[in-house]
């Protein structure tokens, strides 16, 4: 099967690609995590995150935005003994905030993955044939972290934003020839034509 060269190994990074990476998520508490895990991410290897995947869903309520949003004090003392997870004050106090911020849209009558969504980058996009031919940042990008930002969203700055795009299959940058580009592809467009139709 022909992947991504960044997907081809460890196990942990071919199962991600191959199931995850790319596919479309619309479900808040989802958005919710990923955001949040890719805020975590920074500054180290994305496959500290994979392997620690688990003990940050046990850690932070399964990423319920209800639950986290409730966490004090307390919380964040537990959390930054917890070898299960990255500790690291900002990050965690950050989580606490953007399960805030979820609610806080969600109050307004939207939802997270709308809002996200909304950011998707309209027209054609030349499809990438190496990994050095994917941005780190776009327009689309810093736009989006802006206005999480301005809704109280932390550790969502453009990278963040544009690698929490790459996840949830808000664009596609699967390369030519991976085997996983024209599923993610088809499957992108079928949920743009659902929150762009007319209502």
């Amino acid at each position: 099967m022909r992947r991504c060269r960044w997907g081809a190994a460890p196990p942990e990074y071919a199962a991600y690609h191959d199931d995850e990476w790319g596919r479309p998520v619309t479900d808040d508490a989802r958005i919710f995590e990923k955001l949040c895990l890719e805020g975590f991410q920074s500054g180290l290897s994305w496959l500290t995150i994979l392997r620690k995947r688990d003990g940050f869903r046990q850690a932070f309520a399964g990423f319920e935005p209800a639950a986290v949003s409730k966490f004090g004090a307390r919380d964040v003392k537990r959390l930054l003994g917890d070898a299960g997870i990255v500790r690291h004050r900002g990050k965690i106090e950050a989580t606490i905030a953007n399960a805030q911020a979820t609610l806080s849209v969600q109050a307004d009558g939207a939802s997270l993955s709308d809002l996200i969504w909304s950011f998707a980058p309209k027209g054609r996009r030349r499809v990438p044939r190496a990994l050095a031919d994917i941005p780190a940042v776009t327009d689309e990008s810093t736009a989006l972290s802006k206005e999480l930002r301005r809704r109280g969203f932390r550790f969502v700055g453009p990278t963040t934003a544009y690698a929490a795009m790459q996840s949830l299959g808000i664009v596609n940058d699967h390369v030519v020839g991976c085997a996983a580009r024209a599923t993610c592809e088809a499957a992108r467009r079928e949920v743009l034509s659902a929150t762009r139709a007319p209502r």
